[in-house]
């Protein structure tokens, strides 16, 4: 087994801790074959897988999306160049929305983080007497409204 890595070895190249390993492997996301003695040991080829969900994860996809993208993978191999193109597309609407959102709460969020405002004078989200209130919770001027796009609800959490 001379081309198999240790968990620590895999949490050294990775930068992933060992128990976010086990985690991933529990969850069927990496694999890892055993020893007579049952230690973890993992093909150098799941390096990439875990790169694969830490980038995922920085975009905002959840593990449950990125284990049905790496599921979506003939013969569960890592993911090459043009498996990302394909997913990370999927992903695009996600991140141009993230990115809208971003860009309008450092736009206009300098002196307050939504509310708790304060100056209500110059404050860009003003709800005089708690009208926004029967919009349902929330930050109601910054984020999108659920009837604004449907399959972004929940997507920003």
């Amino acid at each position: 087994m001379p081309d198999l890595l240790t968990i620590g070895e895999l949490s050294a190249r990775s930068g992933v801790a060992p128990s976010a390993l086990r985690y991933y492997e529990r969850l069927g996301l990496i694999r890892a074959d055993r020893t007579g003695g049952n230690q973890r040991r993992y093909a150098r080829a799941e390096l990439r897988r875990v790169a694969f969900i830490r980038i995922s994860q920085q975009v905002g996809v959840s593990l449950d999306e990125i284990r049905e993208a790496l599921d979506s993978l003939p013969e569960a191999r890592t993911p090459s160049p043009q498996d990302w193109a394909r997913l990370s597309a999927s992903w695009r609407s996600r991140l141009d929305e993230r990115i809208r959102l971003l860009t309008k709460l450092r736009d206009d969020l300098d002196g307050c983080i939504g509310c708790g405002c304060l100056s209500l004078q110059r404050c860009t989200l003003n709800n005089p007497e708690d009208t926004l209130a029967g919009e349902g919770p929330g930050a109601r001027l910054v984020l999108p409204r659920p009837t604004d796009d449907p399959t972004l609800a929940g997507s920003l959490n």
